[in-house]
């Protein structure tokens, strides 16, 4: 590294693990910024230097910004790895780092306002001539969304014109629903986001959620590794994703890929980044859909397919150096997918359990892949997401990548708090999944039939 001697890791769980095994294999001082609650943590124990940047409430913590460079001016750290989630996509902590000269890793204040305003980033899309959504550039009353809901055709998807993640996102059936749910996605936008202002989309009913993941450096060098198919969520989460999608077919594949790269082109972008799209697998047609501007969870299957490790090249790349690598040289092979075990019941909503993990058994094998920052006798607090591991296998081929899924989901044993391994277990097995016929909207319209009747084979 060049400029970069230390890093202030500005996160928590798996991402703060993450960054910090990556910051040693380059040779960088990891320095971990924890709340009180995760002093204890594996995160803590794994970083070279601990700082306490407050309690346990994240908006006194990991979300305050202030706190965070005085963390990085006070350790010496000259830069800040904001992982995903909490700051990762708020242009006010890369503003903050520039006027104390640390640096950011990850895109420039001004990118991750432009793909963050999701109009602006629909307009551009549309100005490249990317395919867009049918559907308005913003619904600024109950009126205007109305009228613009009867022309494009209902069911249509309310969405927050400040973020993403589901929050403020609303399905409307009908033309009375609308009354009903647009004050409700517009409140939920401002309390999320601080900006109640929606946009409105056609809703495509059994769609597929396809993104590409790119890298860009300050010198105009921009690559793409690939697709991940995402399409399997509930209320808008992701549950598990692979690599590459099961249905795209070569010149597909080819024209979503360029397309991505047109928009980051277009803005110059710099560091790890996602675009990502919408398939209407009916009419075999693409949509843009939004760019995040940051690492994703979901990242470590790209990492399996292309051998590229895309927080390493983060790190470099906010380290002045070039990509070390053309298109060319991008190399994808086999398959790749994870499943995320968070301490949530399925069987019950859903609802999140934290505690006291009393066992933790991982599994271990060839093509087996666990990212995690939990170990026996880990407390699960119930202030932050409940995501514990990811759990990632590689075959080469699908079948041979679900195989060893299923295998690893057998051996992965956890007591103390409940986990959504079962239900891992049962989409492994469902056929749509195995016929690779995925949607959207497939959790929502056979989880609680089938997944209850499952559960009860289980226990016999």
């Amino acid at each position: 590294m060049k400029n970069i001697s230390s890093l202030l890791v500005a996160n928590r769980g798996e991402i703060a693990v993450r960054i910090i095994r990556a910051c040693h294999h380059v040779g960088v001082k990891a320095i971990l910024a924890t709340s009180t609650i995760d002093r204890e943590s594996l995160a803590a124990q794994w970083a070279d230097r601990v700082v306490c940047i407050g309690p346990a409430p994240a908006g006194q913590g990991y979300l305050n910004i202030g706190g965070l460079i005085m963390a990085a001016v006070g350790t010496g750290a000259e830069a800040i790895h904001p992982g995903y989630g909490f700051l990762a996509e708020q242009p006010d902590l890369p503003e903050a780092c520039a006027r104390y000269g640390i640096r950011f890793v990850g895109p420039k204040a001004e990118q991750i306002r432009q793909m963050g305003d999701k109009i602006l980033a629909r307009r551009m899309a549309a100005n490249l001539e990317i395919p867009v959504i049918p559907g308005s550039e913003l619904a600024r009353d109950l009126s205007q969304a109305l009228a613009t809901a009867d022309t494009i055709g209902y069911p249509v998807l309310l969405k927050a014109a400040a973020g993403g993640g589901g929050r403020g996102m609303k399905i409307v059936p009908s033309h009375e629903d609308m009354k009903i749910l647009f004050d409700e996605a517009s409140e939920e936008a401002r309390a999320a986001f601080g900006d109640p202002r929606l946009y409105m989309e056609r809703l495509i009913p059994h769609a597929r959620h396809i993104e590409i993941q790119i890298l860009g450096d300050r010198f105009d060098h921009i690559v793409h590794l690939g697709e991940r198919d995402c399409s399997l969520q509930r209320r808008h989460q992701k549950l598990l994703e692979e690599a590459p999608s099961p249905v795209l077919s070569m010149d597909l594949r080819a024209e979503i890929a360029q397309s991505a790269l047109a928009l980051v082109r277009q803005i110059q972008y710099e560091s790890a980044g996602t675009v990502e799209f919408i398939l209407d697998p009916d009419q075999n047609k693409f949509y843009f859909l939004e760019m995040n501007t940051r690492i994703q969870v979901e990242h470590p299957v790209t990492e399996m397919i292309s051998g590229v490790n895309l927080v390493e090249e983060q790190i470099r790349i906010a380290d002045e150096e070039s990509l070390g690598f053309s298109q060319e040289d991008i190399q994808l092979s086999g398959h790749s997918m994870e499943c995320r075990i968070n301490a949530e019941s399925p069987a019950h909503g859903f609802r999140p359990c934290p505690g006291q993990i009393t066992q933790w058994e991982v599994p271990k094998g060839p093509g087996i892949r666990i990212d995690t920052h939990c170990y026996p006798g880990y407390v699960v607090p119930p202030h932050y997401d409940s995501l514990l591991a990811k759990l990632i296998t590689w075959g080469q081929d699908r079948r041979e990548a679900i195989q060893r899924m299923q295998d690893a989901l057998i051996h992965f044993r956890v007591a103390g708090v409940d986990t959504t391994i079962p239900l891992h277990r049962w989409i492994l097995q469902h056929p749509q999944f195995q016929e690779g016929t995925i949607h959207t909207r497939l959790i929502e319209e056979t989880l609680p039939k089938e997944f209850e009747q499952y559960e009860r084979n289980q226990l016999c």
